[in-house]
């Protein structure tokens, strides 16, 4: 897990897709649902202008799931800077990211 938010916090998506499943399924609560590294991919193309910057709180493990509370900074394509409170819990099989269940909330 910290590897792979290390790979994202240098820009580097491919590095932390390789910490994925092939059928990777990353939900954002209230907001979209992602299916397939591909997708994701592109999601992270589209959405990660430059890395993200990250402030991890708190890494909680139990069994195949791994929750991360903390802070993100993104920058837009219109080059706002957002902030956002957040709270990921992954779930891990055969010792990859399966499935990501992600509360974002922007700090205003």
């Amino acid at each position: 897990m910290i590897a792979a938010n290390k790979a994202i916090s240098n820009g580097d998506h491919e590095g932390f897709l390789a910490f994925c499943t092939e059928d990777t399924k990353w939900t954002f609560v209230g907001d979209l649902s992602l299916q397939g590294k591909e997708a994701v991919r592109l999601w992270m193309k589209e959405n990660y202008i430059e890395p993200p910057k990250f402030d991890v709180k708190n890494l909680i493990a139990d069994n195949d799931y791994v929750t991360a509370i903390g802070n993100i900074k993104l920058i837009r394509k219109d080059c706002k800077v957002i902030r956002y409170e957040y709270c990921d819990v992954w779930r891990f099989r055969d010792g990859k990211m399966a499935e990501l269940v992600a509360y974002v909330i922007e700090i205003i």
